[in-house]
């Protein structure tokens, strides 16, 4: 009964560690809290709990192995201060720009905002100053656009959370390409990249939980999320894979042969084999990430770019590891603290999926993507108005 009561109180206060492993000592518990409050106070909660569950909210254990409280997967360089090498683009004019995608030809960095609107920077050729980046509104397609993909045509491809897979051509002309698979309607659209031969791979994170209920999907712990592809060609929508844990940002590998793919919940990516011996399989990718996985982008020159939504905490750990901490978070949120989501940045691995670089910083938290262009790294976010732009030459 101490642990439970122990870790409820730790719920309440929202004062688990950050670090994963114990810095120190517990201090002996008064005989009267841990044999009359703490069996009390427990079986309040448990009586409370039972009568205020979401209808249809049922939190279950995830998968052997992936809840595990050991060490997380270590990056050969890590920069924990980036937010002094950086300098922010459109402050207030870019409301939560999750995702981003990059024109080369004409220096344009587009991403999709909160307000429905896909705007662009024009970076210029070398990059401006902050200062001096334009940004313009380009097209409001509605809803919550999150990925978006320049086609090869020219258009961009745009994963909107609630109608679907939308295609935006040059003239700024909408048009939704599919909003469901095998008789079952998206309901979070979220990942997207495009092949050059314009097929499409997108996820649909869960076909239970919208947006706005989408930290159901995660704290219930089961498999709701779906790898898809849509070919332009035939106008078809094939589900490649099913039971996926918050299947989130999506990238083409360098050859093009496979899909990469994050699940959030899991702290993992796994790969997804689109031709060769090993087509229509899955296997990993990454493990064990040292936060929880958003996008996910190719720079084209031998790196992924994993973005960190949060980092890993103690408190993390335990919640993912116990559906019955699930379950009394979700139902006593008016009263308990959201988990940190401090430590948030870019694990930058190699094509065999090897961590190489972590940049991160204690006061960024929910960053969806990193863009790599030159010398800068591009970082999105879920809810901030602005881009950040981070100068790696200057990471020491």
């Amino acid at each position: 009964m101490h642990t439970a009561s122990a870790l409820l109180l730790c719920i309440k206060r929202d004062q688990f560690p950050m670090a994963v492993e114990p810095s120190a000592s517990p201090r002996r518990a008064n005989p009267f809290h841990l044999f009359i409050l703490a069996p009390l106070a427990l079986a309040l909660v448990l009586v409370l709990a039972g009568r205020r569950v979401g209808e249809g909210f049922d939190p279950a254990p995830l998968p052997t192995g992936a809840a595990h409280l050991g060490p997380s997967a270590k990056a050969e360089e890590e920069h924990q201060a980036v937010l002094g090498a950086s300098e922010r683009i459109g402050e207030g004019v870019l409301p939560g720009p999750e995702d981003f995608a990059y024109d080369e030809e004409e220096a344009l960095l587009y991403t999709g905002c909160e307000d429905g609107w896909i705007r662009r920077l024009r970076l210029g050729s070398p990059e401006k100053d902050a200062a001096a980046v334009v940004v313009e509104d380009w097209v409001r397609v509605g809803g919550r656009p999150l990925g978006i993909a320049l086609a090869p045509d020219g258009g961009l491809v745009v994963a909107e959370s609630s109608q679907g897979l939308l295609k935006v051509n040059k003239d700024g002309e909408v048009k939704l390409l599919t909003s469901e698979a095998e008789g079952r309607r998206f309901k979070l659209t979220d990942g997207v990249d495009v092949a050059s031969n314009g097929v499409i791979y997108f996820t649909d994170a869960s076909y239970k939980y919208d947006l706005m209920e989408h930290h159901l999907d995660i704290f219930e712990g089961r498999p709701y999320g779906r790898l898809l592809s849509f070919d332009p060609s035939t106008n078809q929508t094939t589900v490649l894979a099913r039971d996926l844990y918050f299947a989130n940002g999506v990238s083409l590998s360098s050859d093009q042969k496979s899909i990469i793919f994050c699940e959030t919940p899991l702290r993992r990516c796994r790969r997804y084999y689109i031709e060769g011996e090993k087509k229509g399989k899955v296997e990993g990718f990454v493990e064990n990430l040292p936060g929880f996985p958003d996008n996910i982008r190719y720079d084209g020159k031998g790196r992924y770019w994993i973005a960190l939504a949060a980092g890993r905490s103690l408190f993390w750990d335990l919640l993912m590891k116990y559906p019955l901490l699930r379950k009394l978070k979700v139902n006593f949120g008016l009263h308990v603290r959201v988990p940190s989501f401090g430590n948030s940045g870019l694990l930058g691995v190699s094509l065999r999926g090897k961590p190489v670089a972590l940049l991160k910083d204690a006061d960024l938290s929910l960053v969806t993507v990193g863009q790599q262009i030159g010398k800068h790294l591009y970082y999105g976010s879920l809810v901030e108005s602005h881009v950040l732009r981070v100068d790696v030459s200057k990471l020491v």
